[in-house]
């Protein structure tokens, strides 16, 4: 039996330039020629554009042992032979203070040995429940990443059941060479349970200490849990009060076994101005702006005021305008729960009617985890409208609820999984309307294929109803329409509605939206797509068939960057009253859906 000790040391070189040939030699399989020229900083410098010192090469050639090793013992290689070669003599044997003049060829050999399989791959004490890699067992390829892989799940299974400082506390590594096997025997230190100590706030300016405590709700006192760690440090972070947001363990523990913690902290700006801008061909310019204050009162509470002007230039009614104000304090009643206040004023000028609203709210948003939130208010709106029934004004009280579920990768560019929104608002008239409810779903999903050039089938889904009052007596501006860029691209803006007849349209009860595109993604930033939209407008509560469908279909170019991609649509009419029309063109940032 030959013991043999394994020490493998990690270098880290400064990129730069190679003018000689590098290349890399020996019986090697492709995935493994990858992963060595991939671990290579003569390989790396090669790349480069700027030529390198002499010095640096024998630095960087000399590095490469290490590093070339360590990749070969990743995959099991333990009797691996290495030599590299600048200009035939060998870089080991370059003193570093005396390179050569220069350097035009650095060939490295590599005759990687018979690969090693894990004889005895043990690991203990583990805790319940602990599932260890698969690949670190008797029979599988002897890597060293399967040995950490196994060391950081015990580790990490011992501070899921509180031991936070659980660690390696021996390691045993035999190699045998004659039947090229390797005996792990791997022994951990679990440690005491410990309990969250107090939280000790750093780095703090202008946020109050006792309101971070209170946001990051750690639960001192209770079984240490990283999950509750970083629970804790998201919860801070999105207040989007701070820039960065670190929680640091004391290295021992406390008295009565507990664990201080330490959250330090980088606070943002706390003010923050910005404004978008979209354009259709029909819908004309839509300009928004915005103004935030992250810190209002000293306790990460959150002011935005913004403002909206839509239809600027358009033919789908007049001008609309917006603005509102909504100010939100994190943690109200518990850490997970936000309370807001808005108020808002808005100007529809329509095709089909015309409205004016004022709205006040209140209420409470819950914030289950980062993809799951659900929100309950209390409001009150007085508005007036004109539309094929006359004008009306009215006074509603407003009980708004919702739920979004977010499982998306990416919010503004998804490429795989599913987003949900529903929002359900009963409201009681006070006068000028009937009682009723009104309901919205959205739902997406997206689902991509291939790696090279990625195809991603995204699609989605709206449903709306307005129960209880009947179409003459519902508000005007809680109605349907179907048609433009929210609905169905190439339709005229609000194009589908309820016919009266003599060319009186008002908002449907029901409404249906479909939508399906195929997005594709080309070499670099460039990507095309391809689209169809479907909408339904219907006079009853709920959608029975009785009511119109249309349809439109286009296609679109993406440019990505750093916020979202740039997106061009033009999409033309398939179906519909307004089949003949002209096509559309849609501009802005991010996809459709």
């Amino acid at each position: 039996m030959a013991r043999t000790a394994m020490v493998v040391l990690f270098g880290l070189g400064a990129q730069a330039a190679l003018a000689a040939d590098v290349s890399i030699e020996g019986a090697l399989t492709e995935e493994l020629r990858e992963a060595l020229t991939g671990g290579s900083l003569l390989v790396e410098q090669s790349k480069a554009e700027a030529a390198p010192s002499p010095q640096e090469l024998v630095s960087s050639a000399q590095a490469d042992y290490q590093r070339l090793l360590a990749v070969l013992y990743d995959r099991g290689y333990f009797g691996g032979v290495i030599t590299i070669k600048l200009d035939g003599r060998e870089a080991a044997q370059v003193p570093p203070v005396s390179p050569p003049q220069n350097v035009q060829r650095a060939v490295i050999s590599v005759d990687p040995g018979p690969q090693f399989r894990f004889g005895q791959a043990r690991i203990a004490p583990v805790a319940p429940g602990t599932e260890l890699p698969e690949e670190f067992a008797s029979g599988q390829t002897a890597s060293l990443g399967a040995m950490r892989d196994a060391t950081s799940a015990g580790i990490d299974g011992w501070r899921d059941a509180g031991h936070a400082k659980a660690r390696l506390a021996r390691q045993d590594i035999i190699a045998r060479h004659p039947d090229r096997t390797i005996n792990a025997d791997l022994t951990l230190a679990p440690g005491p349970r410990l309990r969250f100590g107090p939280l000790t706030v750093q780095g703090n300016t202008d946020v109050r200490t006792d309101r971070i405590i209170e946001i990051a709700g750690l639960p001192s006192g209770q079984t240490y849990s990283p999950q509750e760690l970083e629970r804790a440090a998201t919860r801070l972070r999105r207040t989007g009060t701070f820039r960065s947001v670190a929680m640091i363990e004391a290295e021992t523990a406390g008295p009565d076994q507990t664990l201080p913690i330490t959250v330090q902290l980088t606070e943002q700006p706390p003010r923050r101005f910005g404004f978008g801008a979209e354009l259709s061909s029909l819908e004309g310019l839509t300009l928004s702006t915005f103004w935030l204050h992250r810190n209002l009162l000293g306790g990460a509470e959150r002011l935005r005021i913004e403002g909206e002007i839509k239809g600027i230039g358009g033919e789908s009614g007049g001008e609309d305008y917006r603005l509102a104000a909504r100010f939100e304090r994190p943690a109200t009643f518990n850490e997970d729960t936000n309370f807001y206040t808005l108020a808002e004023i808005e100007q529809l000028d329509e095709v089909a009617f015309f409205s004016r609203q004022a709205t006040i709210e209140a209420g409470i948003e819950r914030i289950a985890s980062d993809n799951r939130r659900y929100r309950f208010g209390l409001g009150l709106r007085r508005g007036q409208t004109r539309d094929a029934f006359g004008e009306n004004t009215y006074t509603l009280f407003l009980v708004p609820l919702g739920v979004t579920f977010d499982y998306r990768d990416r919010a503004l560019n998804a490429t795989s999984g599913y987003y949900a929104n529903a929002e359900i608002t009963p409201f009681l008239a006070i006068d000028g309307a009937a009682n009723g409810v009104r309901s919205y779903a959205d739902l997406r999903a997206y689902r991509t294929f291939g790696d090279t050039r990625p195809i991603t089938l995204a699609v989605r889904g709206q449903l709306g109803s307005v129960a209880g009052p009947g179409l003459s007596s519902a508000p005007a501006d809680f109605l349907f329409y179907s048609g433009g860029g929210g609905t169905v691209r190439g339709q005229p803006y609000q194009a589908l509605g309820v016919d009266l007849g003599g060319g009186n349209i008002v908002g449907g009860r029901s409404f249906v939206g479909l939508s399906a595109e195929v997005r594709v993604k080309t070499t670099g930033a460039l990507g095309f797509v391809g689209f169809v939209d479907a909408g339904y407008i219907g006079s009853g509560e709920f959608p029975d068939g009785s009511g119109d469908w249309h349809s439109g279909a286009g296609v679109g170019i993406r440019y990505d960057t750093g916020i979202g991609p740039i997106r061009l649509d033009v999409a033309v009419p398939t179906s519909g009253p307004e089949a003949d029309s002209n096509f559309q063109v849609y501009i802005g940032i991010g996809q459709a859906f």
